[in-house]
């Protein structure tokens, strides 16, 4: 129940999903007790996590003033998952490397990094009594429970995907597993829509499912149920914002990031319905 940060830095190259563009990103070891996030392109301020400077922009990202921290969402969900939650993650440009549209890069630099405990104790946050999140046909049902848990539940008019519901207790090993080489998925017809919007201009056949109106362009899948699955890893990566050990049971129908970012709202909001010790 100790905090623990990275024994080395890593140091990560890739292209931004959304801006195209090429970014190194560095992890590194921190005593400061907190996921700090630094723009080398900005000077040397750093800036942490806080839900009110998140916001859902087809990922999750840190807005502060002018500054973007774009598309933070798999990095999150490893370090949560991993336990790591005082490191200072630098960056060269306003979005972190998408790789192959998965977790698995950042799970390979945090084995690769170590850990270390340090000696300031980490919050353990419970859920204390059931809530429910809604959004048009959306939800999010949290409910008391050992452990953590998670049923994701997603539903496209598409024959490759269909109704898709996994439920999964998160820990270390079923998200290396399970979860983290999951990737991101999304449709032929949206792209034009999207980089109209200057969206998904480094989104490519290397590093996302694409879907046309009757199949997958770019199989083979990696998992069966891959798109249910990289939709769990996006909700822990936005859970993780809640900032220490979590127990309970979620689950998620036909959620997105606005809603997980909502959830994670009511959550510090109304600390009624959870226990932080």
């Amino acid at each position: 129940m100790f905090k623990k940060t990275i024994r080395k830095q890593v140091h990560l190259n890739g292209t931004g999903v959304h801006s195209g563009k090429d970014v190194n990103l560095w992890i590194c070891p921190s005593e400061s007790g907190k996921i700090l996030f630094q723009r080398k392109d900005r000077g040397d301020a750093s800036v942490g996590l806080d839900i009110e400077k998140i916001q859902a922009m087809h990922s999750s990202s840190l807005i502060c003033g002018d500054m973007k921290i774009r598309t933070i969402e798999h990095l999150m969900a490893v370090l949560f998952v991993f336990g790591i939650n005082s490191v200072l993650i630098k960056l060269d440009e306003e979005e972190l490397p998408f790789f192959d549209g998965s977790a698995l890069a950042f799970c390979d630099a945090l084995e690769r990094a170590g850990a270390r405990t340090l000696s300031m104790e980490k919050k353990s946050i419970s859920i204390k009594k059931p809530f429910l999140i809604k959004e048009d046909n959306a939800s999010i049902h949290g409910t008391p429970g050992d452990g953590f848990k998670i049923t994701y539940i997603i539903e496209y008019d598409h024959p490759c995907i269909g109704r898709q519901e996994l439920s999964l207790k998160i820990n270390r090993d079923t998200f290396r597993k399970e979860i983290a080489p999951a990737r991101t998925f999304g449709f032929l017809k949206d792209a034009e829509k999207l980089r109209e919007k200057k969206l998904a201009l480094g989104s490519s056949l290397d590093n996302t499912i694409v879907l046309d109106d009757e199949k997958i362009v770019n199989g083979p899948l990696r998992f069966q149920d891959e798109f249910v699955r990289h939709k769990i890893l996006d909700f822990i990566g936005d859970l993780s914002l809640l900032d220490g050990r979590l127990s309970g049971y979620f689950k998620a129908e036909k959620a997105g990031h606005s809603l997980h970012l909502k959830a994670v709202r009511f959550l510090t909001e109304n600390k009624e319905f959870c226990e932080i010790a």
